[in-house]
């Protein structure tokens, strides 16, 4: 499967773009802004592609000829509307102008409760639920990942996946959040579906065999 990324150069984004390079059923290429990030995801193992997903215009060359696409660009906070709303569904016009079918979305844990978060999150995950909304009322075959707190521990290989998790532990290392987006793709068992991902004890295939079940 052809597979692009969107937001190949950031903290979750690289894994997976690394992943997706050493999976023999993929070829990877990542999407960046600028050259400068160009020599950096070409050392992950991809292919660097141009594109800016706050500039829809700029996806037509990028998104032509893939068969699917993994969302895992983020503003940081810097731009949640232009980038983690407005730059998600422009990625999804983007698809469905190119006739890409499949789409799996990294998402946020509370998007659906923004109320119940802390305040200075509250505005990124109201922008994450617009765009997962989006999504789902789109054509496209889509998967919604919404993990916890993430983290820069090793992967484990391990999780725990449902509609409304404990938040007892609601961490989870970025490595293993990009493994779960990669292995979902071609899981039928994870279509049109949107649920919450954290560290656990179940293998990620294992557990995107059900993905709702807690």
């Amino acid at each position: 499967m052809d597979v692009l990324v969107a937001g190949a150069h950031g903290a979750v984004g690289q894994h997976v773009t690394r992943l997706l390079a050493e999976h023999d059923d993929h070829t990877a290429y990542g999407m960046v802004r600028t050259d400068a990030y160009e020599d950096d995801v070409a050392a992950l193992g991809a292919t660097p592609v141009r594109g800016d997903v706050t500039d829809r215009t700029s996806l037509d060359d990028a998104f032509a000829g893939v068969d699917a696409v993994i969302f895992a660009a983020g503003s940081s906070g810097a731009d949640v509307w232009g980038v983690d709303r407005d730059g998600a569904e422009n990625c999804v016009d983007a698809c469905e102008d190119a006739g890409v079918e499949r789409f799996v979305m990294l998402s946020a844990m509370n998007a659906d409760a923004p109320a119940e978060s802390p305040e200075e999150l509250r505005e990124y995950l109201r922008a994450k639920a617009d765009a997962d909304a989006y999504l789902r009322e789109s054509a496209l075959t889509f998967t919604i990942v919404r993990p916890g707190a993430l983290t820069d521990e090793p992967g484990t290989g391990r999780i725990r996946t449902g509609a409304d998790l404990d938040r007892s532990d609601a961490t989870i290392p970025r490595e293993d959040v990009a493994a779960t987006l990669v292995a979902s793709l071609p899981m039928a068992s994870t279509h049109d579906l949107t649920f919450e991902l954290l560290s656990g004890e179940t293998p990620i295939e294992r557990a995107l065999r059900s993905p709702l079940d807690a």
